[in-house]
């Protein structure tokens, strides 16, 4: 069992729980966390929008189990498909940010 005395941020828990960056538990722990953000993000956009995953596939030219996929976190999505989801589909803008 891990010792969890002396941990003051969320960081020193990820970093006890998952490694330093850079260490292949830990990119593994950042792209999903990163692929729940974004699953989160377009179920949230999608039901203001008002629109079913069928109907949001056909104004992007994908399929419904395409988008259920990225809303559940299994799917791979390239960038470009994201992009044309959000901003044709959803009618919003994509900002990306590098760290």
């Amino acid at each position: 069992m891990k010792n969890y005395d002396n941990i003051n941020s969320f960081d020193e828990l990820i970093e006890r729980e998952h490694g330093a960056i850079g260490m292949e538990s830990r990119n593994r722990y950042e792209e999903n966390s990163q692929m729940f953000i974004i699953s989160e993000m377009l179920k949230e956009a999608r039901r203001e929008a008002n629109l079913t995953q069928e109907q949001l596939a056909e104004k992007t030219g994908t399929k419904k189990s395409y988008i259920s996929k990225i809303e559940n976190g299994k799917g791979n999505i390239q960038l470009s498909t994201l992009i044309r989801i959000f901003e044709v589909g959803l009618n919003k803008r994509i900002g990306l940010t590098f760290l």
